[in-house]
């Protein structure tokens, strides 16, 4: 299965981790980025991007990762055909954002 992955400026910090467990579980990831927490990167132009990719063909499912998880999948929502929910791992983000 092709999973799409992408984080906006919050949600890179876990962007190793996140493409490793899926890469761990035999899926292709069709990395989106972020790749770097500067410059910020709205959630909104993520979850289009990500959306876009799974309804054009590109990917079969989609990993969005932000601070919160609530915009991204509201965003999403939006595009035809995606449905999307909020997941909160803690053991992969035991704190909360640095930023607000």
């Amino acid at each position: 299965m092709r999973v799409a992955v992408a984080f906006d400026h919050r949600g890179v910090k876990l962007r190793e981790s996140v493409l490793e467990e899926i890469e761990a579980g035999g899926h292709e990831t069709v990395d989106l980025g972020a790749f770097d927490p500067e410059p910020r990167i709205d959630y909104p132009d993520k979850a289009r991007e990500l959306g876009e990719a799974i309804q054009k063909g590109g990917a079969d499912r989609g990993v969005l990762v932000c601070g919160s998880g609530v915009g991204t999948s509201i965003a999403a929502c939006k595009l035809a055909g995606i449905r999307a929910a909020t997941f909160d791992v803690p053991l992969l983000n035991p704190e909360p954002p640095d930023e607000p």
